[in-house]
């Protein structure tokens, strides 16, 4: 019987181990990947944090410094190393598929482990959304959580779908590699201004978070004129006028590509507690900014709510 079983070992469930750690918790870490690093490995080979080191840091310790935005590979070794450094009980390719809970205690299948506590860390990567529109393609389709890069495209006609950084990014990655590449939004891209980073915008979510956890009301997000944020391969194709979008096509009919990328975002990836209430005791879920608070699904800042997890499991 465990203290606690945390399910996912990224960003989240690292940072949650590392307070369940500091609290003296029995706990294991289950989770599904055979290799450090989260949903890292799966993103594509140019994808970089949009903050600087020094604001992208778990608990404990650092991120170690990066001359600009750490790359995909940084941040997969720092994970590896933060891992190593706490000594953290993680079981490598065990994928849960069910969560029960009975007579106050929850029971994980498939590895007929029992604990008191389960914190919910599986993140996003694994439940991509595609939106349902008409009509036929007779191309490839693909979501942006299987994107890799623009060498895969060659000579091929693609099509990116959706207004957020992934769909930006994308669309710089291969246009500015020769790529034919059409962008397609519900609404004109909104560009952030060239100084605003990571940084300011987690630092409106801290606040945001202080306010809230206080009891006051919740002051909002920041209103930085957009939601797209430039880094530097961003910036580049904007300014070579790579980045013009067309409005969103209503039937699939209509697209003239090879290739559809949907940079349609996620939603999380609960499978192993459906059935189960909520407020259940005893459960957690832990990294979803709609679910937990502004940041949490950031690695700058799920910190202070894995914090409070850690501390409510202490206390059970």
């Amino acid at each position: 019987m465990f203290d606690a079983v945390v399910i996912g070992g990224g960003q989240s469930g690292l940072a949650v181990s590392y307070y369940l750690r500091k609290y003296r918790a029995d706990f294991v870490v289950l989770d599904a990947a055979e290799a450090p690093g989260g949903a890292w490995p799966h993103y594509w080979d140019a994808l970089t944090l949009f903050s600087r080191a020094e604001v992208s840091n778990l608990p404990g310790w650092p991120m170690p410094p990066f001359d600009g935005y750490p790359p995909r590979d940084h941040v997969i070794d720092y994970f590896t190393r933060y891992e190593k450094r706490y000594d953290l009980p993680i079981r490598r390719g065990e994928r849960v598929e069910r969560v029960l809970y009975d007579d106050h205690h929850f029971d994980i299948h498939p590895q007929q482990l029992s604990t008191r506590n389960v914190v919910v860390a599986t993140g996003i990567w694994s439940a991509p959304f595609v939106p349902h529109v008409r009509g036929s393609f007779a191309g490839t389709q693909m979501h942006s959580a299987t994107y890799t890069a623009p060498a895969d495209f060659a000579g091929q006609r693609v099509a990116v779908v959706g207004g957020g950084n992934s769909a930006a990014q994308i669309v710089a990655d291969l246009a500015l590699a020769g790529v034919d590449t059409q962008w397609f939004t519900r609404r004109d891209p909104a560009f952030m201004p060239d100084d605003v980073d990571g940084e300011q915008l987690f630092r409106r979510n801290r606040e945001r978070f202080n306010a809230i956890a206080k009891g006051k009301p919740d002051p909002g997000g920041a209103d930085f004129g957009g939601d797209i944020v430039v880094v530097p391969d961003v910036r580049r194709a904007r300014d070579a006028g790579l980045l013009s979008a067309q409005p969103m096509f209503t039937s699939l009919d209509d697209v003239a590509a090879d290739v559809i990328i949907w940079a349609t975002g996620f939603r999380p990836a609960l499978g192993p507690i459906r059935g189960l209430e909520r407020e259940t005791p005893g459960l957690y879920v832990l990294g979803f900014d709609g679910l937990n608070g502004p940041g949490a699904g950031t690695i700058g800042g799920v910190s202070p709510f894995a914090r409070e997890i850690a501390r409510e499991i202490a206390k059970r």
